[in-house]
């Protein structure tokens, strides 16, 4: 920002389709912002891993950031579905970098609070 005048937010992810799967409503909603504002289209935001597996049923996944406990269930059927399909995600996950966050340890992992700019630039590394 210069001289009051507001840059316009970058665009990475114009174009790709993000599935969110976070069960926190205020942490969904700042991911769901965070990533319009780069461009892209949210998908849900998820609070289950049934919601999840029927947003991803009903096509069109580009990439996904997945909590890795929904209310108490790991997201392991989630991911198992979209490594078949061959969609990158991203773990964004109150745990550490260590967690055994279903079997994809190939997987960026972003440990909350993380920042937003984090999670652009880690989806914009993996699609």
């Amino acid at each position: 920002m210069q001289h009051g005048i507001t840059l316009k937010p970058s665009r990475q992810l114009a174009g790709q389709r993000v599935l969110v799967v976070e069960d926190e409503a205020l942490v969904a909603m700042l991911v769901e912002d965070s990533l319009q504002e780069a461009g892209a289209t949210v998908i849900g935001p998820a609070a289950t891993v049934d919601e999840a597996l029927a947003l991803i049923r009903n096509g069109g996944v580009d990439a996904a950031v997945l909590d890795v406990n929904l209310r108490g269930e790991r997201v392991t059927r989630v991911v198992e579905r979209l490594a078949w399909l061959q969609v990158p995600f991203v773990f964004a996950t109150g745990y550490d970098a260590s967690c055994d966050a279903g079997m994809q340890t190939g997987a960026p992992v972003l440990q909350k609070p993380f920042d937003l700019e984090r999670l652009t630039s880690a989806l914009v590394s993996i699609i």
